[in-house]
């Protein structure tokens, strides 16, 4: 895509996502306001299509314990939503086909406090504990019978049963507590945990018995030890939609990558078939070497509809849907021809069409595809404004149930037919939130680096007149995007709110703008991605006069935070202040501590550190810290395994070293993001004080 200027005004999309005028007594959106707002989690509907049931998670405003709790209420809207009495924590709902209601729960039994799965009759209110085992169940999935049940644990790869007295050993040679992994151990530690050698995710498969309680010692669907090691679902984000039974509920199909020497630098997950007959599953996707993921059995058994990737170590590749006829084993590429990457699949219940979700532009819509032709339709489920669709189920009528967000507000349930605004089902936080004062959101694009079209987004509140300091906002990823989506932790409606006009850019590595564009980035961490900063911030100053380019600070987390680093050295003149999270600091000792190999490596060529360090060195921002001069805050977790903390140290060690106004955070007990909700409000207060020195105290 090209453009022949800076920006125009044929190339800005004046939407502004504005909401009436503000009411005098309206209170900004606060940081305890996003730490206590109500989220929603998981959802499902039974299968007449008359009840819902989800999950609303409340956040007490003192301790900030956080309770889950389930619901269910009528999917036509009508009548009360009801709290559903299961005696602790509740997730993951879903509807047997006799109607009863299934989830997982905490609840504590005797002296057991262990996470299983129970059962409710959302008539009666009677419950019913389903499995009681030794081991944590992290998830299930009913069969479409309803007759079995798949559930999953970390569990001993050498147990036959689902929990051993060997789960949690940590296989200690002596009397120490020092962990001993031993040569081709794969992972030795992921994202936040340390891996327990000889433990992994896997999935077991029960009959369900006339009292609904599981029967027998289920099978292993990884079949026999020596036949395949590793986690399913993967590890850290896989969920249920690495798992799914058969049309016929007599086998199961998974994603698993081997757990090997290999592990930490392959990103080729498999989709494997179990008869759950005792025997080794099949490898169905064996032949690719990349990515396959999110197995979708058809209703009728014929096909198994998957998303996968094409080049091995890539984990940013195009996800392109791909059909295997279950009885032939022939396979074929469904839409090779979009350029999207699909991020959910499902089938509609008459098989006759795939629903997707896929990030385009600076939303996230739902698409119809025809297992047939290919053909990929978008569909319209909020006119004007799609914003971020997610949790499609479609329905017999025609209906979806879907949940929607956006930069305004958090996800909600919503049912309705493409083509017109669906019904709001829950009121998980929009009351609450028509009490703050709203932000307005603008989009709009420039001519970036190559002559790419570019886009980004001006978050700022309404309610002020006249300039108002800016925020330079980078997103991680990098292969991600600051789309049109509601977050719990960079929320820009927040910082909006503080007073500052939020100006993000998704820059050449963003997705949702085809896979050249994402792939744009690679080898060029710190030239693109710069220039497109550089020219979108320009062109956001020059469009909104309200915008103070001459009072700004910038801030990111992840490849954010590693730009923050990089304009330290680069581009040291532009900035009142930073705010660097979890980011690069020395690229050499990245390359040799994160857990994930194959994304660090990919991004530099495709190489280890040894071979190729010039690759690395290019865009290494420990090269230009003789050039640093811009204050900046440092914040990291000691439990980040993907950027360890230690790059957060050194970052805030040179700037000390050098006489920099400087600050650090570091959270012993938080990961690569900060998730708890003392440590969230933490988070905030010390950034906004940072910002308010350096924009609205000029320092002092």
């Amino acid at each position: 895509m090209k453009t022949n200027s800076l920006f125009s005004a044929a190339a800005i999309l004046a939407v502004a996502f504005a909401a009436p005028a503000v009411a005098q007594q309206a209170a900004p959106f606060s940081p305890q306001d996003l730490v206590t707002l109500n989220r929603l989690g998981g959802s499902a509907i039974a299968s007449d299509g008359k009840l819902i049931a989800y999950v609303v998670t409340t956040t007490d405003p003192v301790s900030y314990k956080r309770t889950p709790a389930l619901w269910v209420r009528s999917a036509d809207g009508k009548g009360e939503p009801r709290r559903i009495d299961t005696g602790g924590s509740a997730s993951d709902p879903a509807f047997g086909p006799d109607g009863a209601l299934y989830y997982l729960s905490d609840r504590k039994v005797g002296e057991a406090e262990t996470t299983q799965v129970w059962k409710v009759d959302p008539a009666s209110g009677v419950t019913t504990q389903v499995t009681a085992f030794k081991a944590e169940v992290a998830g299930f999935e009913l069969s479409p019978n309803g007759k079995r049940i798949a559930v999953w644990g970390d569990i001993a790869r050498t147990c036959s049963m689902f929990g051993c007295q060997s789960d949690g050993n940590t296989a200690l040679p002596g009397p120490g507590t020092g962990r001993h992994y031993k040569d081709g151990a794969g992972f030795v530690r992921h994202w936040d945990a340390w891996e327990t050698p000889g433990n992994y995710s896997r999935v077991f498969a029960f009959d369900l018995g006339a009292d609904g309680k599981v029967g027998g010692e289920g099978r292993a669907a990884d079949g026999p030890v020596g036949t395949l090691t590793g986690d399913s679902p993967n590890k850290p984000f896989g969920g249920g939609e690495d798992v799914a039974w058969a049309a016929d509920s007599q086998s199961l199909f998974f994603v698993a990558r081997q757990a090997d020497r290999n592990e930490p630098t392959s990103t080729n997950l498999d989709i494997w078939h179990s008869k759950l007959d005792g025997g080794a599953p099949t490898n169905l996707t064996d032949a690719n070497k990349a990515t396959d993921n999110t197995p979708a059995p058809s209703p009728d058994g014929k096909w198994l509809a998957y998303a996968a990737m094409a080049r091995p170590g890539y984990e940013a590749d195009r996800l392109v849907v791909n059909l295997i006829d279950l009885k032939t084993g022939t396979r074929r590429e469904l839409t090779g021809a979009w350029d999207r990457s699909v991020a959910s699949l499902t089938w509609t219940p008459d098989g006759k069409a795939l629903i997707a979700t896929a990030q385009d532009v600076l939303d996230n819509p739902a698409f119809r595809i025809d297992p047939v032709s290919g053909k990929v339709t978008r569909l319209v489920l909020n006119p004007g404004r799609e914003g971020h669709i997610g949790g499609v189920v479609p329905l017999n009528d025609g209906r979806l149930l879907y949940t929607r967000d956006s930069l305004d507000a958090p996800a909600e349930l919503y049912i309705g037919k493409p083509g017109k605004a669906g019904a709001r089902l829950t009121d998980v936080a929009a009351t609450t939130l028509a009490a703050r004062a709203p932000v307005v959101t603008q989009r709009f694009s420039f001519k970036g680096a190559d002559g790419d079209t570019v886009w980004g987004q001006i978050t700022k509140p309404n309610w002020i007149k006249g300039k108002m300091p800016s925020i330079l906002y980078v997103h991680g990823g990098p292969q991600g995007s600051y789309n049109d989506s509601w977050s719990n932790r960079w929320n820009p409606r927040v910082w909006a709110s503080q007073g500052y006009a939020i100006v993000s850019i998704d820059f050449h590595g963003s997705t949702g703008y085809g896979q050249a564009f994402t792939d744009a980035i690679n080898r060029q961490w710190g030239g693109k991605p710069l220039e497109d900063l550089q020219k979108g911030f320009a062109a956001a100053i020059a469009l909104d006069a309200q915008i103070d380019g001459d009072n700004a600070c910038a801030a990111g987390a992840s490849y954010g935070g590693y730009m923050m680093n990089w304009i330290a050295g680069v581009w040291p003149d532009r900035f009142k202040c930073l705010v660097q999270h979890d980011g690069v600091f020395d690229a050499r000792a990245m390359a040799y501590e994160t857990e994930e190999l194959w994304f660090d490596e990919w991004e530099h060529g495709g190489h280890p550190y040894y071979e190729a360090p010039e690759e690395f060195e290019k865009w290494n921002p420990v090269n230009h810290v003789a050039k640093w001069k811009t204050p900046m805050l440092v914040i990291t977790g000691e439990k980040d395994f993907r950027i360890p903390y230690t790059q957060g140290l050194a970052a805030f060690t040179a700037l000390q070293r050098r006489g920099i106004p400087s600050e650090l955070l570091v959270f012993p007990d938080e990961n690569h993001w900060v998730l708890k909700a003392k440590n969230s409000l933490q988070w905030h207060q010390t950034t906004f004080n940072w910002l308010e020195r350096w924009l609205k105290k000029d320092g002092k």
